[in-house]
Formats: structure tokens, C-alpha cells, sequence
């Protein structure tokens, strides 16, 4: 039964290129449901593990396991978000959310009907027949998050998918983030190099060590619920978890 404890894991992975080893002995868990973030400064492998995870590297040693099933090297079962919302420009936005299941063979209409099903509940309704230079930032990425949705309902990577919006545009669609996480309830793991945003909107942060070979240096969970967290980065409790961060970081 120890394989079902979570629905997300990797085992110990290690990945080299090469002489160098890039990260090492990572072991991260995932519970369904769950957001948990990678959080450290820029080259710590963050996007190497993610590229293990989503099977687009084959780890050097280590296991990937999804529901109990070892899925090292495969693609296919988890759904990956750049930092770019990478929306195709010639298509609509219904057709760019619908691109998943076209991929798979899921006939147009049907796929065109289904992905317009979740497009008020992502708040994008009456953006179907749009293109995406009609949308601002923010929606554009509303809509890329709705597509890596329709790609895996049960897991997604999510690579700084809030990076390049403006701070109010940001703090917008983190407030709109943690209310449509509480409704489709996508497990989910999240790079990040903001600390604030790895607060807000995580219920476990993995700090990654800034030297090579990457690895996890701590986890932090946080205490207040995500539903409960209105005004959180107002409160002593966040600023004790960003104090703690930042000498973690630091050290």
C-alpha cells in the first residue's frame, strides 16, 4: 500500500549530464488536491526535476511514481505550464484549449464543446471566438492554465506560470488561482523564485539548496488554509514564513 500514500512522488532522483550532476537524491510527495511549490534561486534544477517528472528527461537513478505506477521517462501522464502562455496566435481560444484533446483524437466539435464547458468557471466566458491578442496578460494565462487543465485533470507542473505579469495583474490572479484550485482540485507543484507567491498560494514549500548538485535543504508547510488566506500577506503568520524563507535561502 505504500505506493498509493501519495498521488504524486519521485524517489531519490538524480539526474547527470555528463560529468556534472545537475540535482541529486530528490524526494518529493504530492497529495491529491494538493499545491506545493519549488522554491529557490535560478539554476537549482528546479526545470531539470520537472523535465523528470514529466518524463522528457529519463533521470540518471530515481523513480517517478503517479498513483502508485512507475512512470520514469514516459510523457503523457502529467500535464506541464511554461512561463509563456504559448497560446498558438492563428487560433481561437476555444481551439487552443480544446489543442489537448485534438491531440488526442477527440473529434472538433466534441473537443471545441467540452473545453467550452470549464470556460466560466475559469472565468473566461465569452472569450471562445477571441484570439489571444485580444485577451490582456492576465486572461491569456487564465486560458493556457485552462488547456494544461484539459490535458491531465490530476497533475500538473506549473514552471513560474505568473512570472511575467505586472505586481497588480499578479496579485489579481493569485486571489482568482486559490478560488478555481479549490473547485477543480488539481494536484499541483509550482516553480517559483517568488517568495511571496510560494506562501500564498502553496499548502507545502520544498527550498531548494542554490549549489550544485541541486537538492531539497527543507520543507515548510503552511498553516492557514488556502480558502482562509484573504488578506494573508498582511499577517504576522506570513511574515514569519517569509523571515524563515529568507534565512533558509540565505544559508
Amino acid at each position: 500500500m505504500k505506493d498509493m500514500e501519495h498521488k504524486l512522488e519521485t524517489r531519490n532522483i538524480t539526474m547527470r549530464f555528463g560529468e556534472e550532476t545537475i540535482i541529486k537524491d530528490i524526494s518529493i510527495a504530492v497529495d491529491e488536491g494538493e499545491l506545493v511549490s519549488l522554491l529557490g534561486v535560478s539554476g537549482g534544477g528546479k526545470t531539470t526535476l520537472f523535465n523528470c517528472i514529466a518524463g522528457i528527461y529519463q533521470p540518471t537513478e530515481g523513480q517517478v511514481i503517479l498513483d502508485g505506477k512507475d512512470i520514469t521517462g514516459t510523457t503523457g501522464h502529467i500535464s506541464y505550464m511554461l512561463q509563456k502562455d504559448l497560446l498558438l496566435p492563428y487560433k481561437t481560444i476555444e481551439d487552443n484549449v480544446a489543442l489537448p484533446l485534438r491531440i488526442r483524437g477527440v473529434p472538433k466539435k466534441e473537443a471545441r464543446e467540452k473545453a467550452s464547458r470549464s470556460f466560466a468557471e475559469f472565468g473566461l466566458e465569452g472569450t471562445q471566438k477571441m484570439y489571444p491578442k485580444q485577451l490582456s496578460g492576465g486572461m491569456r494565462q487564465r486560458a493556457a492554465l485552462l488547456r494544461t487543465w484539459m490535458f491531465s485533470d490530476n497533475v500538473a507542473l506549473l514552471d513560474e506560470p505568473f512570472s511575467a505579469l505586472d505586481t497588480i495583474t499578479k496579485s489579481r490572479i493569485h486571489r482568482w488561482y486559490l478560488d478555481v484550485m479549490e473547485k477543480i482540485r488539481l494536484t499541483t507543484v509550482f516553480i517559483t523564485h517568488d517568495i511571496n507567491e510560494a506562501i500564498l498560494l502553496s499548502d507545502r514549500i520544498y527550498i531548494m539548496t542554490g549549489n550544485k548538485p541541486g537538492r531539497i535543504g527543507s520543507e515548510i508547510r503552511i498553516r492557514t488554509p488556502r480558502d482562509q488566506r484573504k488578506d494573508y500577506d498582511l499577517t504576522e503568520e506570513f511574515l514569519e514564513y517569509k523571515r524563515q524563507i529568507v534565512d533558509l535561502l540565505g544559508n
